[in-house]
């Protein structure tokens, strides 16, 4: 299991992310959000945070270091 979290002060809305992983979509504010695509997912006013369980960790952690303001981190997480 693992944990996708976007600091939405920190995404300048560049949207690297989107082309290295299908969940990272533009949200109404024209910042990265996560579609939950098989995760669940919690959103505040400064963050958006995506737990999931399955194999595309990768691809979260090859948006995260696409992204120019390091606005999103992936961490494993226990279940």
């Amino acid at each position: 299991m693992y944990r996708v979290t976007i600091d939405r002060g920190a995404c300048d809305g560049v949207f690297a992310c989107l082309t290295r992983d299908s969940r990272f979509v533009e949200d109404d504010d024209g910042l990265a959000a996560l579609d939950a695509d098989g995760g669940t997912i919690e959103r505040t006013d400064g963050t958006i945070i995506g737990t999931f369980e399955d194999d595309r960790s990768d691809d979260a952690e090859a948006a995260a270091a696409a992204c120019p303001f390091d606005a999103i981190t992936v961490e494993e997480v226990d279940g």
